[in-house]
C-alpha cells in the first residue's frame, strides 16, 4: 500500500513542480531548489547540485517544491526582498510571466491526468460488462434495501435513460446529483428517487451502495490457513454456509463477518460432487483463500489514439467534476467531513495491498486531476492562491505590498497545516474505530 501511494505522488509532485521549474526558467528566472518531499530543518535523503539549482529529496513526504528567486513562497525566505530586484528573480517579471509560472504546474497535473486516463483505455482497453448480461442483478447496501432496493433486482434506467452498461449504475455522479432508477422486479418496473440525505448517509457508512451481484470459485488456497487446513481446492464452489446460501460472493463476505472466531459447516461443489466440511473462521472473517468472480461476458474495447484520448478526456474531467460537487456538499454540510475526506493513510489503503498496474494507473490519473484542482483553490500559500493576487495586481495595476503577501503566506500555511493535522487524525481515528 505505501509503496504504491509513495510512487503516485512521487511521479504527480515531481512533474507538478517540473511545470513550475520549466516555466521559470523560460522567462529566466533563477530556480534555486527542486525538492521532492520538503527537507524541513534542512534534512535532506539526498542532493545535488547543478548550474544554480540544488535537487533533492527530503525526508517528509508530504509535498514538494521548487524555491524560486524572488519569490514569497512556503519557505518564507525573506532576507532576498532586502535588497533591489534583480533581472534573473520572480519579482522583476511582468504579471503575466508571474502567472504563467503559477499555474504551470496545475496545467502539468490536468494534462498528465488526461494522459493517464487516456494511455490506460488504449493500453487496457475498455472493459464493460453489458446490463442485459447483468443475470443475477444488484447486491445491495443496507442503506440500499432500506430505499427499496433488493439483491437481484435489474435497474434498467436512470433518470429516465436506458442503461446499456452496467458501469453506468454505479458510477458515483448518480449518488452525488440524486438520479431516480427504474428497477425491475419480478416482472414490474418501478421508480426508486434517492432522496437528499442519500450522498451523506452513503459517505459515513462506507460501505457503497450498489454493486454487481456475482457467483464466485476458489481460485487460490493460502499454504497453511484454516481453509487449506480443512481441505477445500482450487476450482470449488461454496454453496452454503451453515445452510445459509453463499453462492452469491456478497452473501458469502456477509454471513463470514458475522461468524469470525467459529466454525462453520460449508456445503462445498467439486466438480460434481457437493462435499461437507467443517472449516475455523479467521477473526478477519475471512477462510483463506482469493476468490475469482465467473465470467459474466465482460467485453474489452479498444480505441484508436484519437478516440482514447477524447474518452480518456471525457473521463478525466468527470471523474474531477465528481470531486468538486463532492467538496461543495462538504462545505454546505451535505456531507461528514470526517466521513469523506482522506489522507495520505486512507489512500494507502484505497491503492490496496496487491500491486495492480491498472488499479495503481487509474487512481494516479484521478490524484492528478484532484491535485490540480485543490492547488488552484485561492487560498494562499496554493497556486491559486498566487494567481489570485497575481490578477489582483493586473487590474489595480502594482504589486500587492511584500508585508501583505508574508502574512497571507503564513495564514495560507496555517489553514494547509491545520488541514494536514485534521486529515492525518482522520484517517487514524477512523482505522481506530474500524
Amino acid at each position: 500500500m505505501a509503496g504504491q501511494m509513495i510512487l503516485a505522488l512521487s511521479i504527480l509532485i515531481t512533474l507538478h513542480e517540473l511545470g513550475h521549474y520549466l516555466a521559470a526558467r523560460a522567462f529566466g528566472i533563477k530556480v534555486e531548489k527542486f525538492f521532492l518531499f520538503f527537507d524541513a530543518g534542512g534534512v535532506k535523503l539526498f542532493s545535488f547540485k547543478k548550474g544554480d539549482t540544488e535537487y533533492g529529496i527530503g525526508w517528509l513526504p508530504l509535498g514538494g517544491y521548487v524555491k524560486i528567486s524572488g519569490m514569497i513562497d512556503e519557505s518564507m525566505d525573506t532576507d532576498q526582498l532586502k535588497s533591489d530586484p534583480q533581472p534573473w528573480e520572480f519579482r522583476s517579471k511582468p504579471a503575466w510571466q508571474r502567472l504563467i509560472v503559477m499555474l504551470a504546474g496545475v496545467t502539468v497535473n490536468i494534462v498528465l491526468g488526461m494522459v493517464i486516463f487516456s494511455g490506460s483505455i488504449m493500453y487496457y482497453g475498455d472493459k464493460y460488462i453489458l446490463n442485459d448480461d447483468a443475470k443475477y442483478g444488484i447486491t445491495v447496501s443496507d442503506y440500499a434495501e432500506k430505499l427499496g432496493f433488493r439483491d437481484g433486482d435489474k435497474i434498467t434506467h436512470l433518470n429516465g435513460q436506458k442503461v446499456y452498461r452496467f458501469d453506468e449504475i454505479i458510477n458515483p455522479t448518480h449518488i452525488v446529483n440524486k438520479a431516480v432508477y427504474t428497477v425491475e422486479r419480478d416482472g414490474e418496473s418501478f421508480d426508486i428517487a434517492l432522496p437528499d440525505t442519500s450522498l451523506k448517509v452513503i459517505t459515513s457508512k462506507k460501505a457503497g451502495f450498489i454493486g454487481l451481484r456475482q457467483t464466485f470459485y476458489i481460485d487460490k488456497i493460502t499454504k497453511g490457513s484454516n481453509a487449506d487446513k480443512a481441505g477445500l481446492q482450487a476450482n470449488d464452489r461454496i454453496l452454503t454456509i451453515n445452510h445459509w446460501p453463499a453462492q452469491f460472493f456478497h452473501n458469502f463476505k456477509d454471513i463470514l463477518f458475522y461468524r469470525e472466531g467459529k466454525e462453520v459447516k460449508l456445503e462445498v461443489l467439486r466438480n460434481s460432487d457437493t462435499i461437507a466440511m467443517m472449516v475455523l473462521v479467521d477473526e478477519g472473517g475471512v477462510l483463506g483463500f482469493t476468490a475469482k468472480m465467473d465470467d459474466l461476458g465482460a467485453q474489452t474495447e479498444y480505441y484508436s489514439f484519437g478516440k482514447s484520448f477524447s474518452e480518456g478526456t471525457k473521463r478525466a474531467f468527470a471523474s474531477l467534476l465528481v470531486n468538486i460537487q463532492a467538496l461543495g456538499k462538504i462545505f454546505s454540510g451535505d456531507v461528514d467531513p470526517t466521513k469523506s475526506l482522506m489522507g495520505p493513510i486512507a489512500l494507502a489503503e484505497v491503492f490496496g495491498g496487491s500491486w495492480d498496474w491498472q488499479n495503481f494507473w487509474a487512481l494516479t490519473g484521478l490524484l492528478s486531476m484532484v491535485l490540480a484542482f485543490m492547488n488552484v483553490l485561492p487560498i494562499p500559500a496554493l497556486d491559486g492562491g498566487h494567481a489570485l493576487f497575481l490578477l489582483v495586481e493586473m487590474v489595480i495595476g502594482r504589486p500587492l505590498g511584500d508585508k501583505f503577501m508574508q502574512v497571507t503566506q503564513i495564514i495560507g500555511m496555517v489553514i494547509l497545516l491545520s488541514l494536514m493535522v485534521f486529515v492525518f487524525g482522520n484517517d487514524i481515528w477512523n482505522i481506530i474505530s474500524r
